[in-house]
């Protein structure tokens, strides 16, 4: 039986929460977050989705917990500036992490995950679940199975709401500091598939604007993308969309084939045509509503610990996405393509 502990325990902590009830030889050990309420909400939560009526530790100061020896594996699920600091400490405390999205807000402290999950013989993952996303699992078998031919272009659109009542919600929300960019935080999924399906990036041209007051990071991003392989990609996003939210797309584009994929939820399968396999579409749409991407995370990471085997979304692959959008925040600060690799950045 492994053992977890939860840091921060806000809406998105709830996922996880579910997630964890849901999967054997695994349980929920200890809780921090720097409001007991929050805590009890948790606990009791886990309690009902598990049937475990199991008092669970709790702890304000989250380096109480990262000190508990019975904990195996921490999950940081705190604002965004949080992410790297804690991971950090709980790898040194000899623990694996899941981290939420964004991995860090600057490259060194990605990069320090990631030198130290190595050197403690640790796993690190990333939470970007939708690469366990059946509809995407697929569309990855069929482009590696080299059934789209040479890529030739790719997008990814994000058209969200977030109000200003949003950002004033919470102190640290809207701030680069703290919280990051939209990209960082919005967008993030959409460009880890985008980088996971295209291939590695060479260089990104990208602009931004800030429209809503009283925050500081932007509203709107556009960017050009130039893969290794001589594909191009555009990332075009907003949070300004009115009224509410009308949802994700991504598309692909090959010599041999293309296939679309949008909604609010993500799950619609808007386009798909591959020369050689006249079956793809029907395939697609038969798990195009599956939404067991999270479960499927965590088993990966599991097995991940329990065989010493490798795992798809390590902090490594994260920082793909990651440095994708430094490369467009920096591009917009100098006005000018850059080139990946990054040698520094942080928001």
């Amino acid at each position: 039986m492994l053992h977890i502990g939860l840091i921060g325990c806000g809406r998105i902590a709830e996922k996880h929460v579910r997630t964890i009830a849901q999967l054997d030889h695994v349980s929920l050990a200890a809780l921090s977050d720097i409001h007991r309420i929050n805590m009890q909400e948790i606990e009791s939560l886990y309690q009902k989705a598990s049937g475990r009526r199991v008092l669970i530790p709790c702890y304000e100061n989250y380096r109480e917990l990262l000190k508990d020896p019975s904990i195996d594996i921490v999950v940081i699920a705190v604002y965004s500036g949080m992410h790297a600091a804690i991971a950090q400490e709980a790898i040194k405390q000899n623990k694996h992490v899941i981290i939420e999205k964004p991995l860090a807000l600057s490259l060194q402290d990605a990069e320090t995950i990631i030198h130290l999950a190595a050197v403690y013989r640790k796993k690190a993952l990333v939470c970007h679940q939708l690469r366990y996303r059946p509809l995407l699992q697929k569309v990855k078998a069929f482009l590696d199975a080299g059934y789209f031919g040479p890529l030739f272009f790719g997008m990814v659109s994000l058209r969200l709401n977030r109000s200003r009542d949003y950002y004033e919600s919470s102190c640290w929300k809207g701030t680069w500091e703290k919280d990051g960019g939209m990209l960082l935080n919005q967008g993030i999924h959409l460009v880890d598939l985008l980088v996971w399906l295209m291939g590695d990036v060479k260089s990104v041209y990208g602009e931004m604007a800030t429209y809503v007051e009283g925050k500081a990071t932007e509203d709107v991003a556009a960017g050009v993308v130039t893969f290794k392989n001589h594909a191009k990609g555009l990332i075009e996003a907003n949070t300004i969309t009115q009224p509410e939210n009308v949802g994700y797309q991504l598309a692909i584009f090959g010599r041999n084939g293309t296939v679309c994929i949008g909604g609010k939820a993500f799950d619609e399968l808007n386009h798909c045509y591959i020369d050689d396999l006249p079956d793809a579409k029907d395939e697609l749409l038969q798990i195009a509503g599956q939404s067991t991407e999270h479960v499927a995370m965590y088993e990966d990471f599991l097995q991940a610990i329990q065989s010493d085997r490798p795992y798809l979304m390590t902090a490594k692959e994260g920082k793909r996405a990651l440095e994708t959008i430094f490369a467009l925040y920096r591009s917009d600060n100098i006005r000018e393509p850059v080139t990946l690799p990054l040698s520094d950045f942080s928001t």
